[in-house]
């Protein structure tokens, strides 16, 4: 351990040092001689930012910063993605998500001095030229301006959320009063909402069908017990229905991917003679048909029977769609 004692002890005297020491005193002050000074300044120079100074006749070198901010300092690459999730959210048009990740990178910029910003400077602009979040087809939604931040404040002040709501199927919004359970965001972020002094559970609310929100007089949050995963992984997508126990066999042609894909959270995969066969417990069936039929041929269901019914209704749409 006289190796690490004696480099740990060189970065705390390097760090205390205003002035910077030569490497004659480095020696002196780990009693070593001028040769190991000098391969344990070039071990700590690869890991802090250890600067040179130059007097009349000597070298000196300290590290720059406190300790704390060696550890704290963003890369580059933490930077450049960073702007790629904030770039990507904005031309996915999810502007309430994209505001905080871009007041965040603004922060984290902002507290860089001149010298660390001319280092990474190099290498972030290479970065974010060539990396981007992809954006997949999808609904392109914008939440009301300051839907989400009153929800958020919601949860944090521990009261109902009152708010006008469009469904689907209404052509009129109607009045909602619901306790906030938490926020999923995705393509579309959704508030997830329990009717207070109902036995109904909790539910999913579009942001973007939801306006004249506002918080309501009326406390209420979730149970301190209340799993957000847990709730979530009960479906296979976003619609909400009864559990089933579902099975799908992916066939030889489809193994490869299949061992790198996720159905669901709670899975688990059994091999049987060269095929792999996925069961997890989910509702969701439309979304979980929908899945399937992107595998074009390569996962057969194999349960449960309402699964493989939604599954010909689908085909059969899609034969109409044909003409």
């Amino acid at each position: 351990m006289a190796k690490l004692d004696r480099i740990l002890r060189l970065v705390h005297i390097l760090a205390d040092s205003g002035e910077g020491l030569t490497l004659d005193q480095m020696a002196a002050d780990l009693d070593v001689n001028r040769r190991t000074a000098e391969r344990l300044r070039d071990v700590i120079a690869l890991h802090f930012d250890l600067e040179e100074l130059q007097d009349d006749r000597h070298k000196r070198f300290r590290i720059r910063d406190a300790l704390r901010r060696v550890y704290t300092r963003p890369t580059a690459a933490e930077i450049a993605a960073l702007q790629a999730e904030v770039d990507g959210r904005v031309v996915a048009g999810q502007e309430a998500r994209a505001q905080p990740l871009a007041s965040l990178l603004a922060k984290v910029k902002a507290a860089l001095d001149d010298r660390e910003k001319r280092r990474l400077d190099p290498d972030l602009e290479a970065l974010a030229r060539l990396q981007r979040t992809m954006v997949p087809a999808g609904p392109a939604t914008t939440p009301a301006p300051g839907v989400l931040a009153v929800a958020q404040g919601a949860i944090l002040a521990g009261c109902c959320l009152e708010f006008h709501y469009r469904a689907e199927e209404s052509a009129e919004p109607k009045w909602r009063r619901v306790v906030p359970y938490g926020l999923v965001h995705g393509a579309v972020t959704y508030l997830v909402g329990k009717m207070p002094g109902h036995d109904a559970p909790p539910v999913y609310y579009r942001l973007d069908r939801m306006s004249e929100v506002h918080f309501s007089d009326m406390s209420g949050c979730a149970p301190d017990d209340w799993d957000l995963d847990g709730w979530m992984a009960q479906s296979f997508g976003i619609w909400r229905e009864d559990d089933h126990d579902v099975a799908l066999r992916v066939l030889p042609q489809g193994v490869e991917r299949a061992r790198t894909w996720r159905f669901h959270p709670a899975q688990s995969i059994d091999e049987e003679n060269g095929s792999l066969v996925i069961r997890f417990r989910a509702g969701g069936l439309r979304e979980i048909a929908e899945h399937v039929f992107s595998w074009g041929g390569e996962v057969v269901i194999e349960g449960p029977e309402a699964l493989r019914a939604v599954m010909h209704e689908r085909l059969a749409a899609g034969q109409r769609a044909l003409g």
